[in-house]
C-alpha cells in the first residue's frame, strides 16, 4: 500500500536550506539524500521531492459557482508549511510510521502520514 509522508517545517527549518554557515547547511542538506537512499535500498521508495520555499506557492481555490480564485502564497496561514513529501510502498501503517520517524527533519517538524487512494501514474 502506498503512503504519503508530508513534511511540515517551520521557518527556521526552511532557513537551514540557505544557512550562511556552510557546515550547518551541509549537515542539514546532506541528511536528505542519505534518507532517500535508505528508502530506495529498502525497496519502498515510490517518489518524493523537497519543495521550494512557501513564498513561491500559488494557491487556487475552487469556488461554489464553478469559478476559481488564484492568490500568491501557500494555502495554510500558519508558521509550519509543507516542505516536501515522500510516497512509499509498505505493507501497513506501522511500517509507514517507522519510516516517517526516521525523516531527518529538525525537531518540531510535523510528518503527516496518509494512505494514498491510488498509486502514482
Amino acid at each position: 500500500m502506498n503512503f504519503s509522508m508530508l513534511i511540515y517545517e517551520s521557518p527556521a527549518a526552511f532557513a537551514l536550506r540557505s544557512e550562511p554557515d556552510a557546515a550547518r547547511r551541509e549537515a542539514y542538506m546532506s541528511a536528505w539524500p542519505r534518507y532517500t537512499k535508505a528508502l530506495q535500498d529498502a525497496g519502498v521508495f515510490v517518489t518524493g521531492s523537497g519543495l521550494q520555499l512557501p513564498d513561491t506557492a500559488t494557491t487556487l481555490t475552487l469556488l461554489e459557482n464553478g469559478e476559481h480564485r488564484v492568490q500568491d502564497g501557500p494555502y495554510a496561514d500558519t508558521k509550519e508549511q509543507l516542505g516536501g513529501f515522500y510516497i512509499i510502498n509498505v505493507p501497513d501503517l506501522d511500517t509507514a510510521l517507522d519510516w516517517a520517524s526516521r525523516i531527518p527533519a529538525v525537531p518540531g517538524s510535523v510528518i503527516e502520514v496518509r494512505p494514498c487512494l491510488m498509486p502514482p501514474a
